[in-house]
Order: C-alpha cells, then sequence, then structure tokens
C-alpha cells in the first residue's frame, strides 16, 4: 500500500468498503470480516478494528492494526493513530507522531499538532509555533484559540490588527491571498469578545464586507449570545440578512417566545414569492410547535409560487409525510404537476413515491416507479430497491439493483451484508470480480 493510493481510495469511496458499510458489517456480527480486512489495505476497516480494539483495552494491538498504513505516512492515519493515543490518555506519544510529520513539512501537520500541544498543558510552546504563520488563515485561527488557553490574547491581538489594511476592503472571499482582512477582523472580534469588550467585537464585526460565512454570521452569533436581542433585530432586517434572520428566530424560540419567531420569518418573507428558505424554517418552527397545517399551508404558497422548484416540492412532500397526511401531499403534487402539462421528469416524480407507499402500499409505489418513462433506469432502481428493503423484502431489493451492475454497488453491497453475503458484497466494492447473481439468467440492465 502507499499513501496516494490510500488517500485517493477514502477521498473517493471507490475500490474499497466505505466506513458506513464497515459499520454496518460490524452491526451484523462480521467483526471477523473487518478484522481480516483490516490487514488487507481496507483503511476503514484498520480504522474500525483498532477502535474496537482499543475500546477492549488493547491498545497494543490496535496500534499493529495501524502499523503498516502509518508506515506509509499517510497523513489521515497519523492523525488517526494521534487522535487514538489522546484518547487512551497517551498524549506525549500523540504529540511526538504529530511532531515528526510537522518537521517533515506536512502542510496540515503544524495545525494538528499545536491544537494538540494546547490541550495537554504546552499551549505557550503551540502560540510560539504558531506566531511565524500568521498570514495562513488557518493557522491564524488556531493562533486565536491557543491564545485563549495561553493567556496571550494582547499579542495575538497585535498581529492581527496588523494585518487588516485600513484602505482596503475585500469585495469577495477569494479577494486577497491569505489571511483577507474580513477574516482578521473575525478573528480579532473574536479575542475582544473572550476579553469582555463586547462593544469592540461588534464594532469590529460591523466593518466585515462579507458578513456570513458557511451559513453562519458571526455577529449575529455574538449579539445573541450577549442577550442584545434588539440590536440583532435591526441587524437582522438590514439587507434581508437570512442568517441573521435564522439566529434571531432561534434565539426567541428557544426563550419562548414562538410567536415572535414567527414574525421574525414573516417579516423576512415567510409568505412572499421571494427567497424560499425564510418559509422552509418558518414551517419547521411551526412543525415543531404542533402547528403542522399552518406548515404545511407556508409550504404550499411557496410552491405555488414557484412551482418547479424540486427542493420545495420534496420539503412539501416530506413535511406531509412526517405529519401523517400522505394523500394530502399527493394531491397537492397533483395539482402543481397539472399546470406543468401532466408529465414529470424523475427528479420530480420520485418524491411521490414514500406518499404512495403510505397511502396504497409499497407495490404500488414500486409500479408506478416502473411505470414510470425512466423506470428501467439504473437510479429508478435504487428507489424501488430502498422501499422494498425499508417494508423488508431486502431479497428483492437485491435483486432490483443486480440487474444494474455497479451502478449501485454501495447500496447493493448494503444490502448483501445485511442478508449475510459478505463475500458477494466484498467483490462487489473491491472490484475483484463480478458478484454471483441469485437469479439464473438475469440480464443485466441499462
Amino acid at each position: 500500500m502507499d499513501a496516494t493510493d490510500l488517500d485517493r481510495r477514502a477521498r473517493t469511496r471507490s475500490g474499497c468498503i466505505p466506513p458506513e458499510l464497515v459499520a454496518r458489517l460490524l452491526e451484523q456480527g462480521h467483526a471477523d470480516v473487518v478484522e481480516v480486512q483490516a490487514g488487507r489495505g481496507e483503511w476503514f476497516c484498520a480504522l474500525a478494528w483498532a477502535r474496537v480494539l482499543g475500546g477492549q483495552g488493547r491498545q497494543a494491538e490496535a496500534l499493529e492494526v495501524l502499523g503498516p498504513y502509518l508506515a506509509t505516512g499517510w497523513w489521515t492515519a497519523v492523525t488517526a493513530a494521534a487522535e487514538l493515543l489522546e484518547g487512551w490518555g497517551r498524549a506525549g506519544e500523540a504529540i511526538e507522531i504529530t511532531r515528526v510529520r510537522m518537521e517533515a513539512g506536512h502542510p496540515m501537520a503544524l495545525e494538528f499538532h499545536t491544537r494538540l500541544l494546547a490541550r495537554h498543558g504546552r499551549a505557550e510552546e503551540a502560540f510560539t509555533l504558531l506566531v511565524p504563520y500568521a498570514d495562513d488563515w488557518a493557522l491564524a485561527t488556531a493562533l486565536v484559540d491557543v491564545a485563549g488557553i495561553a493567556g496571550r490574547d494582547e499579542e495575538a491581538a497585535a498581529l492581527l490588527t496588523a494585518r487588516i489594511p485600513a484602505d482596503h476592503h475585500c469585495d469577495g472571499p477569494w479577494c486577497c491571498r491569505g489571511l483577507d482582512a474580513d477574516t482578521a477582523i473575525g478573528l480579532l472580534a473574536t479575542v475582544r469578545e473572550r476579553q469582555g469588550r463586547i462593544d469592540e467585537a461588534v464594532a469590529l464585526l460591523r466593518r466585515r464586507q462579507i458578513t456570513s460565512v458557511n451559513g453562519r454570521d458571526q455577529l449575529a452569533d455574538l449579539l445573541a449570545r450577549h442577550g442584545r436581542i434588539e440590536e440583532l433585530r435591526a441587524y437582522a432586517t438590514t439587507d434581508g440578512r437570512e442568517d441573521a434572520v435564522q439566529r434571531l428566530a432561534r434565539l426567541l424560540e428557544e426563550r419562548g417566545d414562538v410567536e415572535g419567531a414567527i414574525e421574525v420569518y414573516e417579516q423576512a418573507g415567510g409568505h412572499a414569492a421571494g427567497d424560499p428558505n425564510p418559509a422552509y424554517a418558518l414551517a419547521l418552527l411551526l412543525a415543531r410547535h404542533g402547528r403542522c397545517e399552518e406548515a404545511i399551508a407556508v409550504m404550499r404558497a411557496r410552491a405555488d409560487a414557484r412551482n418547479g422548484d424540486d427542493w420545495i416540492l420534496h420539503a412539501l412532500s416530506e413535511l406531509c409525510l412526517d405529519q401523517g397526511r400522505p394523500a394530502e401531499g399527493l394531491a397537492h403534487l397533483d395539482e402543481l404537476a397539472a399546470r406543468r402539462g401532466g408529465a414529470e421528469e424523475w427528479e420530480l416524480f420520485w418524491m411521490r413515491l414514500p406518499l404512495i407507499a403510505a397511502c396504497s402500499g409499497v407495490d404500488e409505489a414500486v409500479a408506478q416507479a416502473r411505470a414510470h418513462p425512466e423506470g428501467a433506469t439504473w437510479y429508478v432502481a435504487e428507489h424501488i430497491a430502498r422501499l422494498l428493503a425499508g417494508a423488508g423484502r431486502t431479497e428483492e431489493a437485491v435483486t432490483v439493483l443486480q440487474q444494474h451492475d455497479r451502478r449501485n454497488s454501495h447500496d447493493l453491497a448494503g444490502y448483501l451484508i445485511d442478508l449475510g453475503r459478505t463475500e458477494e458484497a466484498l467483490a462487489l466494492l473491491q472490484h475483484t470480480g463480478p458478484p454471483p447473481s441469485r437469479v439464473p439468467g438475469l440480464a443485466s440492465g441499462p
């Protein structure tokens, strides 16, 4: 084995046993299979088996399992071994193996190593190691976190302040190389909040050009943490800041003000024909508080306004199913389909299947799936198999998927594992040969 091949298979989940199926093997009592495959280059088996051994107090054996993977220098194996060692109370050994990779120049080793140091009483050392890399956004983030443990907040703040130009504003998340101004401002605000200088943190965050990153708005979160509801309300209503709206609504709900939360979403366009996200959040809020008719009405209004947006129709269908009203969900879909001329591509049709199964049984849902113009394809087979397996008809699910060779290999392997047919499942996953069919003369589908 080598690091490049291990990394490719782990990233693509191709030609290997993926982690969810390793868990399935263990759940179904096939620990012996996992143990054997761990010694044959199957990384996810090796990791799972090492965890099992560690949990049994067999730490030396666990490290032996990971040994060949560690020998390749593959960073994923190094971090996994370090996390196991740390969890076993052997932090010194974890620090040592990450130090070796850090000194070898691995690009991700410094952050992992310094955070590990900080967790185990060596935050000063970690801070010193990170200072020269304050221009790197990931390492600057680690620097700020470590500074809080080391008591070096003012030094971290000075480093960040020096990296916030007074006369430049980023116009996008990739404007500046390295540590951009908005990220530096956000990190500096984190330091100031930690120091109790909340007003300064708020003022800093109001300077940022990009207010929301990865679905989080740092200023909204800060205002919510400190109970500054009216400031948060004013901020959320400016320029339609969606993440701030959701944070305000969540805060009000947490405080028991459900009507206030509803009003926030409604003011953000919960019933209008604009952005559908506030409507979806509103529907979920209503459903959480037992107001299912109102929830469905909200999503129905959005589906009417944006007929053809598949995710909205899926949300409406799932809501009707969750609330025990599948017939109502089907009626909505029928009406919306009629407006589009009746015919539906599979991406819009398949959401009906759970509703049909709930109303008329799995066989009717399967029949309608097969009758669809795309019913003979591999992607329809995936949905049919899911319906059958959900009804306890796993053998039939396997038969359906086997008609499409390897196009649904992970699903098929999972069902084979459930049936105890592990050799077939492994052959399919590892591409060691075609899995034998249990149906004589079964033809291969498209």
